[in-house]
């Protein structure tokens, strides 16, 4: 029995995928294959039951009431904060801060930043972003009349060391945030010596780790990272929760960018104060029913062992990598040193749209577009959409084949129109 096969047979991952019945149904007559995990994960049935549970049994506003149902609200949505700090290895409970998602945490963080320096901000990026990732840090530089730089990739699709060390060097400090891992080519970016660059020129680290929080493993304080964010519908979590995770004397220094209920001390017309952290910066009911399930969904991903998942995860995508380069006329983007999480590809003279309508008639779901990267798919690789496969661990390798073989049959089909 070959490696794969074995590994198909585990009962780790078999019990997994019956976490997720959604993944048992037939699209297009075809049974499915999801193959779309970048964009979104699906949910396990625990993360449901917990998310059930608090409905049905202590669903009340968080903070400030007195009675039962909030005290238990309460209670549940602070355990999710400690829950979230332990994941991440955060120094403090406080320093995990509650938001929609990452394009909302690295909206928050560019404007209070733009906010606190005003003409002295300053911020760099890198090819590799993601909009969300992107265009916060450019905007608020215009808004503030800052400074915006982009630091460029090598060959391979890596981020350009020696050229970031150059923009560190050249432009006033400020900070730098990255991606972990591009939601594009796969690249894990090398964080330890980004931040080590970083630091060592006076600039703060930011990192964008909604593509690396279930395939990397993340530590933030081993790291030293300034700032991290991350979405819980990328960790098999509800839509609507994300994560901005910073140190707290930083986030102590940084001014609130969103007002209303909870986040205020005192009111006046004369002026304001604020609360201290993390309430200062979750302006409004929270989503804590969106925080609890986030907090199942990684007790559930604990469970199963983070380098189990991790293994399981790059064995995939090394598997899909190698399946997609056999497949004729398809090429594949980047090839960095270390990639996690997706492939992506194109055909010449085949829209990728046209790829992934094809293939969902064939069951198999993907992603295709400029998958919010614009400057890297434009400017870097001279494309403006691609196809992408993104498996998380309760996929299979069979999938995997199912896939290839699909995306074969497509091509083939493509081609004959052609001609």
């Amino acid at each position: 029995m070959t490696e794969l096969a074995m590994s198909e047979q585990s009962d780790l991952w078999r019990a997994a995928r019956a976490q997720f019945p959604i993944l048992d149904q037939r699209v297009c007559g075809r049974p499915l294959v999801y193959l779309d995990n970048a964009a979104t994960t699906q949910m396990p049935l625990c993360v449901l039951d917990a998310v059930k549970e608090h409905y049905l049994t202590a669903n009340a506003n968080v903070h400030r009431a007195t009675h039962e149902l909030s005290g238990r609200s309460t209670c549940a949505f602070e355990a999710a904060r400690q829950r979230v700090a332990r994941f991440i290895g955060a120094r403090f409970p406080e320093e995990v801060i509650f938001t929609r998602g990452t394009t909302d945490s690295l909206n928050m963080l560019a404007q209070a930043f733009a906010a606190q320096r005003g003409a002295g901000f300053s911020a760099l990026v890198s090819m590799l972003e993601h909009h969300s990732n992107f265009v916060p840090w450019q905007q608020a530089a215009l808004r503030a009349g800052g400074s915006f730089g982009v630091a460029p990739l090598d060959e391979r699709g890596d981020v350009d060391l020696e050229a970031l060390e150059r923009l560190l060097q050249e432009k006033p400090a400020g900070i730098v945030s990255v991606a972990h891992v591009s939601n594009v080519l796969g690249t894990v970016s090398p964080l330890e010596r980004i931040v080590e660059l970083a630091h060592g020129h006076g600039w703060l680290v930011s990192v964008d780790a909604a593509q690396s929080i279930r395939h990397e493993r993340i530590d933030v304080a081993a790291l030293d990272c300034d700032f991290l964010s991350f979405s819980g519908h990328k960790a098999l979590g509800p839509t609507g929760i994300g994560v901005l995770y910073g140190k707290r004397e930083l986030l102590q220094e940084l001014p609130p960018v969103a007002f209303g209920g909870e986040m205020v001390d005192m009111v006046r017309v004369a002026g304001t104060t604020f609360e201290d952290v993390p309430l200062r910066f979750e302006a409004g009911t929270p989503n804590y029913v969106g925080a609890i399930g986030l907090a199942a969904a990684l007790d559930y991903l604990e469970s199963l062992g983070g380098e189990a998942v991790r293994e399981r995860e790059h064995e995939l995508v090394k598997y899909a990598e190698q399946r997609l380069e056999g497949v004729a006329d398809v090429q594949i983007l980047g090839s960095p040193l270390r990639r996690a999480g997706v492939v992506s590809f194109a055909v010449e003279d085949v829209h990728p749209f046209d790829i992934a309508t094809l293939m969902d008639k064939m069951g198999v779901a993907i992603r295709a577009g400029s998958q919010c990267a614009q400057p890297l798919l434009e400017e870097v690789y001279g494309v403006n959409s691609v196809a992408r496969i993104s498996p998380a661990f309760y996929n299979t390798f069979a999938e995997v084949d199912a896939a290839a073989d699909a995306l074969e049959r497509v091509v083939r089909m493509c081609r004959m129109a052609q001609r």
